[in-house]
């Protein structure tokens, strides 16, 4: 079984920071600012032959309020699932009530803990172990997160005591946290809950729509952070899951705003996570609130759906309690505004009280089948030769575009190849014709189509043929019989 170790501590102690280089990632949002993470945020790793997870948790004060209070939740609900807990301090801050609070709780919950003195770059490693003595959970391992100081025997410490994988002898141990890796420097990252298999689904969306309301339903569990205050949720969380005998990973996202409204640097790293989750994804299931209607920043993030060619489900929330008018004119606006995403199913749900969320299951299936099937080149002729027998190419300066046959170029989304002559003058009316037939005969549901064309090259384009003397001496008695030619008829007409 693979441990599970928990990252836990006052805020801004640097629990990202060493997250990050466990993980070999970048998955947590790190900055000088205390609170910044909130949800739980699990990482895969490994060390000298040992595969554990790790768990990036939110800081806890003791005096939380609001939403710290839920963040502070969230950190005991990882105390409780790990198998050990790294309980990470500041040594230039000292010893605080907080540090106290939280190593009397783990005493109580009889926890496999770990003291760690974070930051010791700058402050005696000795006088750290002696500052937090009092907390009673035996010496303090000193390590500086940032530039990887310490690292090897705090690991050594914490899973000495699990088994390792089963690796050949002699092999290279994938994922060491070698001291000499210098601050900055890049790292082979190891694979992540967001690349294992399964449909990646990312969950976008303005702020404040119920994005992480849908995710906590979706999974039937309180697996991230719901509360009334837009920008709730900052990290990108990638949760991998079953349903059904399917894999799954689940991306709640923070929501995104207009960028003149994007003032704090915190949320611009979280937009530009979100952005990478949705590049990451397969599937995009995009929220509205259903009593906003559409909205014109709502267009702006469905066009960078488009742009990255992710298979989209749309879902409007909150539909729950409205009445049959207000239902009638969003339908009309959603079919009047939303055209150019009309490949995409709409679901009508409530994510606080389930209902719908069962049916987005059905689409993000669809829809990922048809982003991702393959089609062979004979069949995909086909279906050119019969639109273009149906309905012509237009004509150029004179001649007819011709267009041959046809390939798959790519797949998520799917990218169709088209070959044929004077294909730089094919409108986009027709490319917009080809993109409604294939997806018709193909049945497609949920991904845009992408055509590419591909013209024929000539053979003697910059080609010159050199002439020989013969042929040379010939061309200039054409060209002398043609100018007395001329000049006879010219003579005629006077």
């Amino acid at each position: 079984m693979v441990p599970v170790i928990a990252l836990v501590g006052r805020p801004n102690v640097g629990k990202s920071t060493l997250f990050n280089r466990l993980t070999k990632s970048r998955d947590a949002i790190v900055a000088e600012y205390a609170g910044l993470t909130r949800d739980r945020q699990y990482g895969e790793a490994k060390w000298q032959g040992r595969t554990y997870i790790v768990i990036d948790t939110g800081g806890i004060s003791g005096d939380e309020e609001g939403i710290d209070a839920k963040m502070a939740e969230q950190s005991l609900q990882a105390i409780e699932e790990a198998d050990a807990v790294l309980f990470m301090v500041d040594s230039r801050a000292g010893l605080t009530a907080a540090d106290q609070m939280i190593a009397e709780h783990l005493r109580k919950r009889n926890k496999r803990s770990f003291l760690v003195a974070n930051k010791v770059d700058t402050v005696d490693p000795d006088l750290a172990r002696a500052e937090f003595s009092p907390l009673g959970l035996g010496d303090a391992l000193p390590i500086a997160a940032a530039h990887g100081r310490g690292i090897s025997h705090m690991l050594d410490a914490a899973l000495g005591i699990f088994p390792k994988d089963n690796a050949e002898e002699g092999e290279a141990v994938e994922g060491e946290v070698a001291e000499e890796v210098a601050e900055g420097q890049e790292a082979k990252r190891i694979p992540g809950p967001s690349e294992k298999d399964g449909i990646k689904i990312a969950i976008i969306g303005r702020p404040n729509v119920g994005k992480s309301t849908l995710v906590n339903r979706m999974l039937g569990e309180e697996r991230v952070i719901v509360y009334d205050q837009a920008g709730t949720t900052r990290d990108s969380i990638y949760i991998p899951f079953e349903r059904d005998g399917e894999k799954y990973t689940l991306i709640d996202t923070a929501g995104v705003r207009r960028r003149g409204k994007i003032f704090e640097a915190v949320e611009k790293f979280s937009v530009v996570k979100t952005l990478q989750a949705i590049q990451d994804a397969n599937v995009v299931i995009f929220v509205m609130d259903a009593r906003e209607g559409v909205v014109e920043h709502d267009l702006n993030l469905l066009g960078f759906v488009l742009e990255t060619g992710r298979a989209l489900v749309i879902a409007l929330n909150k539909w729950d309690g409205m009445e049959p008018g207000e239902k009638d004119y969003v339908k009309t606006e959603l079919e009047r505004r939303l055209f150019f995403v009309d490949f995409a199913d709409i679901h009508f749900i409530s994510a606080k009280h389930g209902t719908g969320v069962g049916h987005l299951y059905k689409s993000v299936q669809a829809s990922f089948t048809s982003a991702v099937t393959r089609w062979p080149t004979s069949r995909l002729t086909q279906i050119l030769e019969d639109a273009v027998r149906e309905h012509q190419p237009p004509m150029v300066a004179g001649r007819r575009i011709k267009l041959r046959y046809a390939h798959l170029g790519g797949a998520n989304p799917p990218l169709i190849v088209i070959h044929g002559n004077q294909v730089d003058a094919v409108p986009k009316s027709y490319s917009r014709y080809l993109e409604n037939t294939y997806r018709r005969v193909l049945k497609l549901v949920g991904t845009p189509i992408r055509i590419e064309y591909k013209g024929g090259e000539n053979p003697y384009e910059g080609k010159k043929n050199t002439l020989t003397d013969r042929q040379v001496n010939k061309k200039r008695r054409l060209m002398s019989h043609h100018k007395k030619a001329e000049k006879k008829r010219r003579d005629k007409k006077r």
